[in-house]
């Protein structure tokens, strides 16, 4: 069962979240929203950013799990203090898109700073491979894995080898290749009580629901919704889901009615007419999110 952490606690079996309007206010997150209703044993999740696009109220993809674990990082300096940024162990990125990585450079920077433990950077070989050469290159920004030193770097990075769990910052991690446009891989967290899955960036799939199904204790996916499905053309050349495709592919889960699904990415043009079309699906347990949510596991 999942609710979302704030003044009062909200059970997603309420779907009127869902049926709102734009939700995408919220101020930056720090790490001080533990409550007496979220015991340490327990998985928290917190929405830095869930949107694909950015404007003043909008911000670009980026989760933290028990404040230690980053799900990509379009926006993680963007959203979160610094006591939030030096506070995390990891992060998995899945996929080498700007906007799933962007915040990387400016929080390696100011962990640098700071004389941080360095930061855990793990994805697939192939993201890896551009991050280093691309990114993290001396040329568009530092190469953070050999500053202050190699023997001392601020990133330290980790590869996930597909369908292999591997810890990362005390979780089981599992990568699962996904459909998009370049190398993208889904996630499967698995940490003490709760499971956690995160699709990145994909449109319609198959794997990744094969592997969703054998879990025994998955308590909430995170899933990207893009389009509205009058955009279905452009949704399948970019490899992201319309609300159409997105019910499909949820229904290749074998419990598709009592999964807590949580909707990320929606592109801000299109906010409105897609959370309307999300409201009229049926079938599915979903909620869109909204910048600073708060989800006990």
């Amino acid at each position: 069962m999942l609710a979302l952490a704030r003044e009062t606690t909200l059970w997603l079996r309420d779907h009127a979240r869902a049926r709102r309007g734009a939700r995408s206010e919220g101020s930056f997150a720090s790490p001080t929203l533990r409550t007496a209703l979220t015991p340490r044993e327990i998985m928290e999740l917190r929405v830095i950013g869930c949107h694909g696009g950015e404007t003043p109220r909008h911000r670009t993809s980026a989760f933290v799990v028990d404040e230690r674990l980053a799900i990509d990082a379009g926006s993680l300096t963007s959203g979160m203090d610094l006591k939030a940024q030096f506070h995390l162990d990891a992060c998995i990125i899945s996929h080498a898109h700007l906007d799933h990585i962007r915040d990387l450079a400016t929080i390696a920077d100011n962990r640098c700073q700071a004389h941080c433990e360095p930061l855990i950077v793990a994805a697939t070989k192939e993201t890896l491979h551009v991050l280093k050469k691309h990114f993290f290159n001396n040329l568009i920004w530092p190469d953070f894995s050999a500053i202050p030193s190699k023997g001392k770097p601020t990133i330290q990075y980790v590869e996930l080898k597909p369908e292999k769990r591997v810890e990362v910052a005390g979780y089981q991690i599992e990568s699962v290749r996904v459909n998009h446009t370049i190398d993208s891989s889904g996630f499967i967290i698995q940490g003490k009580d709760a499971t956690l899955a995160y699709s990145g960036d994909t449109g319609p799939t198959d794997r990744f629901w094969e592997l969703l199904n054998r879990e025994q204790n998955l308590k909430a996916l995170l899933m990207e919704v893009s389009f509205p499905n009058r955009e279905q053309k452009l949704a399948t050349a970019s490899g992201h889901h319309t609300p159409r495709t997105l019910l499909k592919d949820l229904k290749k889960y074998d419990n598709a009615q009592d999964l807590p699904t949580l909707l990320y990415h929606i592109k801000p043009v299109f906010q409105g007419e897609v959370e309307q079309e999300i409201a009229r699906l049926k079938g599915v347990n979903v909620t869109v999110t909204a910048l600073n949510d708060h989800y006990v596991l």
